[in-house]
């Protein structure tokens, strides 16, 4: 079976995905070391433990997340307990490298969470808006159908602020946590904005700013970036790499 040194796949996806051109609240790249060398990989949305026994299960040498190990998973000073310390115990018995790509993979221009969303959802000229994309529809559609589009295309059950137009062309998407981001959304002419949560104090504001926001979960919206650098690092190094579907509702 084909294998591949593990320090050159996370070297050619940090340099692939410019990580050190972002501030972030965790490190992105290699976060736990593994076994230096990699004949499989798993890969999936966070890391869990559900996520670590697929991968021993398949005997995979590294896990590839979008959300790893954050800077508040550990208190200060650190402690390694709980939640955590069983994660690695289990993760380290079985060699397992973790690596971890946040922000980075949510802004990149051709294989990132957003312009991939913007793809799916039919967001043409989209360009960048903070970690995302705003662009246009290919012609203006009813607010309802584009919903429809957005659940069958993401298979999730949006939740729907309808403040804007009934009809909408310009659309913005900013995957995530980033319902408090509606107010860019908006002055980037978005008439529509998709995001994946919606905070409480968001939804007045939103409404007085008349802009519709259309949460479609913080998992649905960050599920194509990792299934993408695992196809390009299966394409680089000739490893297999297997996306594993935890489904969450939120």
């Amino acid at each position: 079976m084909p294998s591949a040194n593990r320090d050159k796949i996370v070297e050619y996806c940090n340099t692939y995905l410019k990580v050190a051109t972002f501030t972030d609240y965790c490190q992105n790249g290699l976060q736990v070391e593994g076994s230096p060398t990699v004949q499989r990989a798993v890969s999936g949305v966070s890391f869990s433990m559900e996520l670590i026994r697929a991968a021993i299960r398949r005997k995979a040498q590294m896990l590839l997340v979008h959300h790893g190990i954050f800077g508040n998973d550990l208190p200060s000073p650190p402690q390694i307990r709980g939640v955590l310390r069983d994660r690695l115990k289990l993760l380290l018995q079985h060699d397992i490298s973790l690596c971890g790509y946040h922000l980075p993979l949510d802004a990149h221009p051709l294989i990132g969470n957003n312009i991939s969303l913007c793809k799916l959802l039919g967001v043409k000229k989209a360009t960048p808006l903070c970690v995302g994309f705003v662009g246009d529809l290919e012609a203006p559609m009813q607010l309802a159908k584009f919903v429809d589009r957005v659940e069958l295309k993401l298979d999730t059950r949006a939740q729907v602020i309808a403040a804007g137009p009934t009809k909408i062309r310009r659309v913005a998407i900013i995957s995530g946590g980033s319902s408090f981001r509606f107010a860019e959304a908006a002055r980037a002419g978005a008439q529509a904005y998709v995001c994946g949560d919606l905070k409480e104090n968001v939804v007045r504001a939103a409404e007085e700013t008349g802009i519709t926001i259309i949460n479609a979960g913080h998992y649905n919206t960050e599920k194509l970036g990792i299934q993408n650098l695992g196809k390009l690092i299966t394409r680089k190094f000739r490893i297999p790499i297997e996306f594993v579907d935890i489904p969450c509702e939120v």
